[in-house]
C-alpha cells in the first residue's frame, strides 16, 4: 500500500515542478508574480527559463585547489594516525617490559642468594657484596627502563 501511494506521489513531481508562473496587475497598477493565478484578477503566464549553470574557470580553479586542499589534510590526518598508532604501540610494549621487569625485581627480593654455574654444572653461591650489587644493578636496570622501581 505504501509502496503504490509513492509511486502515485513520484508521478505528480514533474507536474509540481513545471508549475508556471504567473504575472497580474493589481487595482493600484503594480505587478505581481506568483506561483498560482489569483482568483479576482486577470493574469498570464509567463514562461520562465532557467539559467543554464556554467562553471567559470575561476570557481573551477577554486574548486581544484579546495579539492587538493582537502586531500592534503587527509595525507596528514593518516600519517598522524599512523604515527599516533606507533607510539602507542610503542608504549603498550614499554609497559609490558616494564611490568615483567617488575615483577622480576619482586622475585629478586625474595631469593636469599644467587649462585652462578661452574664448567662442571655445580652451583657457586656468591657472597653477600655480590648479591647486593646484583639486586642494585637490576633496580638500576628497571629505573633506567621504567623510570621507577
Amino acid at each position: 500500500m505504501q509502496a503504490s501511494m509513492v509511486l502515485i506521489f513520484l508521478c505528480f513531481i514533474p507536474f509540481y515542478a513545471n508549475a508556471g508562473v504567473y504575472k497580474w496587475v493589481d487595482a493600484n497598477g503594480q505587478t505581481h508574480f506568483g506561483d498560482r493565478p489569483p482568483a479576482k484578477a486577470a493574469s498570464s503566464e509567463v514562461a520562465v527559463k532557467a539559467a543554464p549553470a556554467s562553471v567559470d574557470a575561476v570557481a573551477r580553479e577554486r574548486h581544484l585547489k579546495m579539492t587538493e586542499f582537502l586531500e592534503q589534510l587527509q595525507e596528514e590526518r593518516k600519517a598522524r594516525q599512523a604515527a599516533d598508532t606507533q607510539v602507542e604501540e610503542r608504549a603498550a610494549k614499554r609497559a609490558e617490559v616494564c611490568r615483567k621487569l617488575q615483577a622480576r625485581l619482586k622475585f629478586l627480593a625474595s631469593v636469599s642468594t644467587f649462585y652462578n654455574l661452574n664448567d662442571q654444572g655445580e652451583r657457586v653461591f656468591v657472597n653477600e657484596a655480590e648479591n647486593a650489587r646484583i639486586r642494585a644493578d637490576f633496580r638500576q636496570k628497571v629505573k633506567r627502563t621504567c623510570g621507577n622501581e
